[in-house]
């Protein structure tokens, strides 16, 4: 019963989704512009770098206040934390009153990755983009993140449990950004440097 509650309560804060809202107020369908997702990145491509921060910061914390308010309230639960910060990110990727198509999950995602273990997510941030700067595409960092929390959570964490969740939200992330892989070797996909020196002019 009290892995529900976390289930139900990981998802219900995650599918809250600052990307639609805004998408409402200046009255542009972010579905069919940009990204086509709901998402800070694609709130960025299209209403500028302010509100782009917003919802960044916002679809990171509620990964993260879903992860500590279940460990708060459920001590006692090694899965607590884990389950509701991973529900969390699958309700901002498969929002239900959106139906089901939110944004692809990234930065709740580091959300949870931020609670379950800060200096990870600090390495991985930096290397991360140490490394989608030299490949010169965004989608490396999706992918590099997942399988770093992946391997991580299987080889130091002690909770079977928990370390298969990690394995599984990070599939997830891998799987919603598979697509710009494709378009990458297809060479459809926007160059992190094009894209910076566009944004300069």
């Amino acid at each position: 019963m009290k892995v529900l509650i976390c289930i139900l309560f990981g998802y219900l804060l995650g599918s809250l989704n600052p990307a639609a809202l805004i998408s409402r107020i200046k009255r542009k369908n972010l579905r069919k512009i940009g990204t086509g997702n709901l998402g800070a990145t694609n709130v960025l491509l299209n209403f500028g770098k302010g509100f782009g921060a917003i919802v960044l910061v916002f679809d990171m914390a509620k990964a993260f206040a879903a992860y500590e308010l279940a460990e708060l309230i459920f001590p006692n639960i090694a899965l607590a934390g884990m389950v509701a910060g991973v529900f969390a990110v699958i309700g901002h990727i498969f929002p239900f009153y959106l139906k089901f198509k939110g944004g692809r999950g990234l930065a709740a995602y580091g959300g949870l990755v931020l609670a379950y273990n800060p200096w990870l997510f600090l390495f991985l941030l930096i290397s991360g983009f140490v490394l989608m700067f030299i490949v010169n595409y965004s989608f490396i960092l999706p992918f590099y993140a997942a399988a770093f929390f992946s391997l991580f959570a299987v080889i130091r964490d002690e909770n079977l449990f928990v370390a298969l969740l990690a394995v599984a939200v990070s599939a997830l992330i891998f799987a919603t950004h598979f697509g710009n892989f494709v378009k990458a070797i297809r060479g459809e996909e926007r160059k992190i440097r094009d894209f910076l020196k566009r944004g300069k002019k």
